[in-house]
């Protein structure tokens, strides 16, 4: 399934006990419909108040099922922040996280105060200088080990990442930062743009932030930015996934 959902009223994507999280509402609404319990696997994990433009998460049932019913009732069932887009067969052993060949975020800063983008984008006033942050992002891309923007107590076996892509552009007022990569670590995104604002407000030189990055120290690197301005925005998978 391709889906959507606004982060603000969930502890995450993933089940927590004694917590409403994104991944048990849809559980929830699919198991009642289906009338079997049935689990779902998402391409990944989002924290709590981050949001999600697209999404993909995976189930199985036993029997066929009709896709486009099931899409128009899930809807119905579920709440107003989340939206089911689209519902595929796919091959029997496809996996919507361990088949993704990349995913990708956008973190979206205001430079003037909005009212109607409380939760949806950071608000600095402080001048920000792109160009060095840009520079920065240059810098990130010669590495590939991301320790020192992962969360401490995290349960992985490695901390390298193939970042593809990392970049801010200034939209009018907006201010928008687009990273791409294989994988992503805890926290990672957030923990990346949190220091590149230093960069950007001039308290972390392009030299202490390659040494930061050389580091693989988390508390060398600045502060997390705030989750209500993060969004994935895309998940790609090989051609061959489907049936189709």
């Amino acid at each position: 399934m391709d889906l959507s959902y606004d982060g603000t009223n969930y502890h995450g994507w993933q089940n927590q006990p004694e917590a409403i999280s994104v991944q048990s509402c849809i559980e929830n609404a699919l198991s009642l419909l289906i009338k079997a319990e049935t689990p779902i696997y998402g391409a990944g994990r989002t924290d709590s108040g981050v949001h999600a433009l697209k999404m993909y998460a995976h189930f199985d049932v036993t029997e066929l099922i009709n896709t486009d019913k099931l899409l128009h009732d899930l809807n119905s069932f579920l709440p107003k922040d989340i939206s089911i887009n689209n519902i595929y067969k796919v091959n029997l052993d496809s996996h919507a996280r361990f088949d993704a060949l990349s995913r990708e975020y956008e973190y979206k800063i205001s430079l003037i105060k909005n009212v109607f983008n409380n939760n949806r984008c950071y608000y600095i006033k402080n001048n920000l200088d792109i160009k060095l942050m840009n520079d920065a992002c240059k810098i990130l891309l010669n590495y590939t080990n991301f320790k020192c923007f992962s969360k401490t107590k995290t349960d992985v076996k490695t901390y390298n990442c193939d970042l593809k892509y990392a970049k801010w552009k200034l939209n009018d007022n907006e201010l928008i930062f687009t990273i791409k990569a294989n994988r992503f670590l805890r926290n990672m995104v957030r923990a990346i743009v949190g220091t590149l604002i230093h960069v950007g407000l001039k308290k972390v030189s392009l030299q202490d932030f390659e040494k930061i990055i050389i580091s693989q120290d988390r508390t060398k690197a600045g502060p997390s930015a705030p989750a209500h301005a993060l969004y994935l925005t895309n998940i790609s998978y090989p051609k061959e996934l489907t049936d189709n």
